[in-house]
C-alpha cells in the first residue's frame, strides 16, 4: 500500500490523510454527533483515495448545535481538495448525507455525491429552542426547511418505555403535518451535475432513510438522470463499509439494524462507492 500523509488541517479542525499518487479527493462529513470521520478517511486512503473530514458544527467559531450552519463552511476545503486532486467527491452520512446532497446542488465542481442513510429535505436544526430553524444558512438566508412534529417526538419518547426511542414514525408524521413544508424544503437533486450514489437501510429506526433515498432517485429520473440506490432490508442507520470499525451503538436513540446487516449493507454498497471515486 503507497504511503499516507496523515495532517490536521488549518483554518478549520479536521483531518487530511493523502496517499500517494492519490487522484481523488473526497470530503467526508459525519451525521448529527459533529465528529471528525478519521476511521472512514484512513479506509479510504488505503484504497488509494485522499480524504479529509472536518468538524462542521460544535467547533470554535461554529454552531453548537446542528442548527443555522452556513453551507459555506465547506468552501475552503472543497477548493483545497480541487487544487490537489482531479475528481472531487462528498460522502455524507445522515445529517452529514443531507449536506452532501445540499453540496452537489451548489457545486457543480463535485464529480461524486454519496449519501449513506440520506433525506431528501432538509430539516429544522437539532435543537430545543423554539421557534424552530433551519439547520443551513446559505448567503446569511434559512434554507428552507420541515420543522420536526414536536408531539409525534415526544410520543415516540413515551412508547419507548425507558428504551432506546425510534424517531423514524416522527420524522413520517413531520412530512404529513408539515406537507405544506415539503415542497420548498424538498432538496433540488436534479442540479446535481455527478453521479450520486445512496445507501440506506429497510431497517432504519431514526429515520426513512429507504424512503428518501427513493425520493431522490425519483427526482433525479424524471430529469434523465441516474441515481444508484443500495439498499438492505433488514441494515439500520449506521452502515460499516468493509474495512471500518463499528461504531458504538447510540446512548441516546434507536439506530435499527444489527452488526451483521450494517456490516452487508455496507460491503453491498461499496462496489457503487469505489466506482465513482
Amino acid at each position: 500500500m503507497a504511503s499516507v500523509r496523515e495532517t490536521t488541517l488549518t483554518g478549520s479542525e479536521g483531518v487530511l490523510l493523502e496517499p500517494e499518487g492519490a487522484t481523488t479527493g473526497v470530503l467526508v462529513l459525519s451525521g448529527s454527533s459533529g465528529r471528525i470521520e478519521t476511521d472512514r478517511c484512513r479506509m479510504l486512503a488505503s484504497h488509494g483515495v485522499a480524504a479529509a473530514s472536518i468538524r462542521y458544527f460544535g467547533g470554535p467559531g461554529q454552531p453548537g448545535e446542528a442548527r443555522l450552519i452556513p453551507l459555506e463552511t465547506f468552501d475552503d476545503v472543497l477548493a483545497d481538495l480541487l487544487s490537489r486532486y482531479q475528481r472531487l467527491v462528498v460522502l455524507g452520512t445522515s445529517w452529514g448525507a443531507q449536506a452532501a446532497l445540499l453540496l452537489g446542488t451548489l457545486h457543480p465542481e463535485i464529480d461524486a455525491v454519496v449519501g449513506i442513510s440520506p433525506t431528501y429535505v432538509s430539516w429544522a436544526g437539532l435543537s430545543d429552542e423554539r421557534p424552530q430553524r433551519s439547520s443551513w444558512t446559505l448567503r446569511g438566508e434559512q434554507v428552507p426547511f420541515v420543522p420536526f412534529d414536536d408531539e409525534a417526538v415526544e410520543d415516540a419518547v413515551k412508547e419507548a418505555g425507558g428504551e432506546l426511542p425510534s424517531f423514524c414514525e416522527a420524522y413520517l408524521s413531520a412530512l404529513e403535518k408539515y406537507a405544506d413544508r415539503v415542497p420548498a424544503a424538498t432538496i433540488p437533486v436534479e442540479r446535481i451535475a455527478g453521479d450520486v450514489v445512496l445507501v440506506a437501510g429497510g431497517g432504519d429506526e431514526l429515520w426513512p432513510s429507504v424512503l428518501a433515498a427513493e425520493a431522490v432517485r425519483r427526482r433525479r429520473t424524471a430529469h434523465d438522470l441516474e441515481t444508484v440506490v443500495v439498499t438492505h432490508p433488514d441494515a439500520g442507520h449506521r452502515v460499516v463499509l468493509p474495512g471500518e470499525p463499528v461504531l458504538p451503538l447510540s446512548q441516546r436513540l434507536a439506530w435499527g439494524g444489527s452488526e451483521t446487516a450494517d456490516r452487508e449493507l455496507g460491503l453491498r454498497a461499496w462496489p457503487e462507492i469505489a466506482a465513482v471515486l
